[in-house]
């Protein structure tokens, strides 16, 4: 995963066919655990590109995409959003969420 500025979203969601952010904030620890469970998932999906943002630098994206709670992964397709995922249940679950897209 690689680190990404509220610029940086936003042009990636203008720009790109497929954009996958995982939201978190530092000092959440279900944001950890999330963010290696993301980790192995993004290496079992290798065409796969996830970005992350620290929402504490960030604040409008949690307006701008109704966030409503960290930690979140938003995915998007030509711009819209079409998939909130709130509940990391399991390297498994985010299989099967994410690999249709990249298939």
């Amino acid at each position: 995963m690689v680190d990404l500025t509220g610029n940086e979203v936003i042009e990636r969601v203008k720009h790109d066919e497929l954009t996958v952010v995982y939201v978190y904030t530092p000092l959440c620890g279900t944001c950890q655990v999330a963010k290696k469970m993301l980790t192995v998932t993004e290496a079992a999906l290798p065409n796969l590109h996830i970005g992350m943002i620290d929402l504490n630098y960030a604040p409008h994206l949690a307006a701008d995409y109704e966030i409503e709670s960290v930690p979140c992964l938003l995915v998007f397709q030509r711009g819209e959003i079409i998939k909130r995922i709130y509940a990391f249940q399991s390297v498994e679950y985010l299989y099967y969420e994410l690999k249709p897209l990249v298939s």
